[in-house]
């Protein structure tokens, strides 16, 4: 097949998890034999080879994605693709534009809720006048021949439910690789707790922090590394400072540095809390969480937070521990509980390896999403 792949506003390369997404679909779907051109933000005008597809780079800002209509239109038929694939953004859409306007097969990617529950600004705004936002993303998700989430509940009711596919994000397999953690049985270093992520409050960054802190303080000894960066950075920096040295912050560093990082981790960390995000208060946990699966796939035990669907992902004393949400004492239990055993420790890594191998690798993702492709286009 010959694919036009829109991710509007999503720098690529780039160290963002919608990056990362982009990047692996478009490089899986490649790697099965397909010819894939994916439009993605960017500063260089000139497409390009990137791993096995072609790169399209635009300087649109995000909030203007409409405007590259035009543009994806005329590559379009400059390239005509079998069907074309668009990630969902609230002022995105140009893909499915010139699909329709083509005559091509489309499949939308949503990540996140396509409309707004009313506790959201922007969705109060957008009834205000009218709803003129939520009549364009229903649209969108009508003009799909199909529509790809990881939860089927980010499509609004009104759309019917047979065009949705349920399937979850991922973790490069190849990529990510289980590190020998033998030393731990005779404690030459102290554990290292990795937290991996973008620095907003529902990642649970500085809670993480807290966590740590109160080991440390309890006479535990370890160390905590933190990847990303964001709002929240300024107060969990401010919170590790109470422990110099024992606190590693490496900021957004490139996707191809992070398995290096992992390699060194023992133990993964997800303390989400929905609290601080009206969307996910509303609605539940809809995300598919990256850091997750790609701490499964180095073979971490991960300790996550006890919320569906992540405790589907991760089965408590399995593949980690779970714990309450935004219960910081409980997560800093779940921790200990999880390290203190090394041997148990590696038991859960290894089986987190298997499950994301099974059931959660941008490899499999892309081996649906290739059949799913195939029958919109018969």
């Amino acid at each position: 097949m010959r694919l036009l792949y829109v991710a509007a506003g999503i720098p690529v390369p780039g160290a963002l998890g919608g990056s990362t997404h982009a990047y692996e679909v478009a490089r899986g779907l490649a790697r099965l034999g397909h010819e894939v051109h994916l439009v993605a933000s960017g500063d260089d005008p000139t497409p390009r080879p990137c791993d096995g597809f072609l790169l399209h780079q635009r300087r649109t800002p995000k909030a203007l994605s409409i405007l590259d209509t035009w543009p994806v239109l005329r590559l379009a038929r400059s390239i005509r693709p079998d069907a074309l694939i668009e990630r969902y953004y609230n002022f995105a859409g140009a893909g499915l534009i010139a699909a329709r306007y083509l005559g091509l097969p489309s499949l939308l990617e949503v990540n996140a809720l396509i409309v707004d529950p009313p506790e959201v600004r922007k969705r109060r705004i957008d009834d205000t006048l009218g709803g003129p936002m939520r009549r364009y993303a229903e649209l969108q998700c009508r003009w799909a021949a199909r529509i790809v989430t990881p939860l089927h509940t980010t499509v609004p009711a009104s759309i019917p439910r047979h065009k949705i596919v349920e399937l979850p994000w991922g973790a490069d397999v190849d990529r990510f690789s289980p590190a020998d953690h033998a030393d731990l049985d005779g404690r030459l270093r102290p554990p290292n707790v990795v937290f991996m992520g973008s620095f907003r409050a529902w990642h649970g960054v500085t809670d993480g922090v807290r966590a740590a802190l109160q080991l440390m303080e309890a006479g535990h000894n370890l160390q905590m590394t933190l990847i990303g960066d964001g709002p929240e950075r300024a107060a969990a920096e401010s919170l590790a400072a109470r422990r110099p040295g024992r606190f590693r912050f490496l900021g957004a560093i490139p996707y191809a540095q992070i398995p290096v990082e992992l390699a060194k981790a023992d133990l993964g960390v997800a303390p989400f809390t929905t609290a601080p995000h009206p969307a996910l208060r509303a609605a539940g946990f809809f995300w598919s969480p990256l850091k997750i699966y790609e701490y499964m796939a180095a073979g971490l035990p991960v300790v996550t937070t006890d919320i569906s669907p992540l405790r589907t992902v991760i089965r408590d004393g399995m593949e980690g521990a779970l714990y309450p949400e935004g219960d910081v004492a409980a997560l800093a239990a779940a921790i200990a509980r999880v390290l203190e055993d090394p041997a148990a420790a590696r038991a859960m890594g290894r089986r987190a390896r298997e499950r994301v191998v099974a059931g959660y690798s941008w490899q499999r993702h892309c081996v649906e999403l290739e059949r799913i492709l195939h029958e919109m286009i018969e």
